[in-house]
């Protein structure tokens, strides 16, 4: 690690874009070119910026290394391009490692993977997942095992106890005599 430590992360861009340009007219990867050239950028503004082009930079940086290896496997070089595209692939393992590390010292990390540092115990996308599968979320949700006071109390009103409204008194009516309504 001290080895790519003590590496130029924009230099080892640039040679891997000048030796992607160098196989490009050739049967090799049409996607190493235009990445290598977004790394020189990126290797630009590396200071100036807020790192997400350097982040972006190193995802497809390591994914192309991937993809290298399904090519190669897939398609058919002659000798010399071959070793070129296998020198290009074996150039891409510092780099990564080089931007990788320049990001630690930035304070990034490569966002797809949430791994800041080799720390897998931060925030991660269950906090987010309704249901409170984070544990730890403030999502609101309650697991079934966790004692919450409730939220939102108010203290419960009396029930209201409907008025009785006093009968009319009917007038005492004689025994036997009609009363009117």
């Amino acid at each position: 690690m001290d080895f790519v430590q003590n590496l130029d992360p924009s230099k080892l861009t640039l040679g891997l874009a000048v030796l992607s340009f160098i196989i490009s007219p050739f049967a090799a990867p049409p996607y190493n070119l235009p990445i290598t050239l977004f790394g020189v950028v990126a290797a630009q503004l590396q200071e100036s910026s807020d790192g997400q082009a350097l982040q972006l930079f190193t995802g497809l940086l390591g994914g192309s290394a991937i993809f290298d290896i399904i090519w190669m496997t897939q398609n058919e070089q002659n000798g010399f391009v071959k070793f070129l595209t296998f020198v290009l692939l074996i150039g891409k393992i510092p780099t990564f490692i080089a931007f990788t590390l320049a990001l630690r010292q930035r304070g990034g990390h490569l966002a797809g993977l949430n791994i800041r540092s080799g720390d897998l115990s931060g925030a991660t996308v269950w906090d987010s997942m309704p249901g409170g599968f984070g544990g730890g979320g403030n999502s609101g949700y309650q697991n079934l095992d966790e004692e919450r006071p409730p939220q939102f109390s108010r203290p419960a009103a009396p029930p209201s106890m409907p008025v009785a409204q006093p009968a009319p008194q009917a007038p005492a009516a004689a025994p036997g005599a009609y009363q009117t309504v």
